[in-house]
């Protein structure tokens, strides 16, 4: 099993990526921290994971809440003594073309998308640099790349996201610690996100990617899994696109 023995911590884990991310580890034997503000989807996924190889450990966490973070990675390095893996996939859209974006909508989205990330990490990578090693992967978008019509204050916080971990892959290592930090930035994908947008515009959109069909949460969840694992050892500093060719 390719994360027999390694903590992982991922947020956003109640639907969506997230929830296929902790499949998937919890497949390959890693113990996961499932965080998530929605409790009957974590419960649910606790549900499904039971007969996997790992384990999953659920755990209601809003990552705007400073305070509730710094508890909850303190209660994680005190129950197992180390994290190896930090996901910070939690996320939310509130789109709009510029003059129609409130105030509230611009702020909820960088609060969740980009301070969510500053939060997360902030407090997880004093436990990496103790223990000398670890991986971090943050969510980003092609849309945080390239731009969208539309999600003014989402692409920002995917860009702002890129930007964060272009530096930490630097910062983390000054010392000589092995931690490494990347990016996914996923195209377009099957998640609740996408279940509003009307079939007539994902059929159009469809027709734009290379490979004619929208990605799979699984296979995000792949890309995350490598990132995670050993196997990525020399890979670090990357926005990785999955998104079946679409930015060609």
């Amino acid at each position: 099993m390719r994360l027999e023995g390694k903590v992982v911590i991922i947020t956003g884990a109640g639907s969506g990526i997230g929830r296929a991310s902790v499949k998937r580890f919890c497949e390959e034997g890693a113990t996961v921290i499932g965080c998530d503000i929605d409790v009957e989807q974590l419960s649910s996924l606790a549900s499904e994971c039971k007969e996997l190889k790992g384990k999953m450990i659920p755990k209601k966490l809003d990552v705007t809440d400073r305070t509730a973070v710094q508890a909850t990675i303190d209660e994680i390095k005190n129950s197992y003594g180390r994290i190896d893996g930090l996901i910070n996939n939690a996320g939310v859209t509130r789109d709009g073309l510029l003059q129609k974006i409130s105030e509230e909508d611009w702020d909820m989205v960088i609060d969740v998308n980009l301070k969510g990330v500053f939060n997360m990490t902030q407090f997880v990578i004093p436990v990496m640099l103790e223990q000398g090693t670890g991986s971090i992967v943050n969510t980003s978008s092609i849309v945080g790349v390239y731009g969208n019509i539309g999600q003014t204050n989402y692409a920002a916080s995917k860009a702002g996201v890129n930007a964060m971990t272009k530096t930490w892959a630097k910062e983390f290592t000054r010392k000589g610690a092995k931690i490494r930090v990347n990016s996914v930035a996923p195209g377009f994908t099957k998640t609740p996100m996408t279940e509003k947008v009307p079939e007539k515009i994902l059929a159009a959109l469809e027709e734009r990617i290379p490979l004619k069909r929208m990605g799979e949460p699984e296979e995000i969840a792949d890309v995350y899994l490598f990132l995670i694992s050993d196997e990525s050892s020399y890979v670090t500093g990357q926005v990785i696109g999955v998104d079946g060719g679409l930015v060609l």
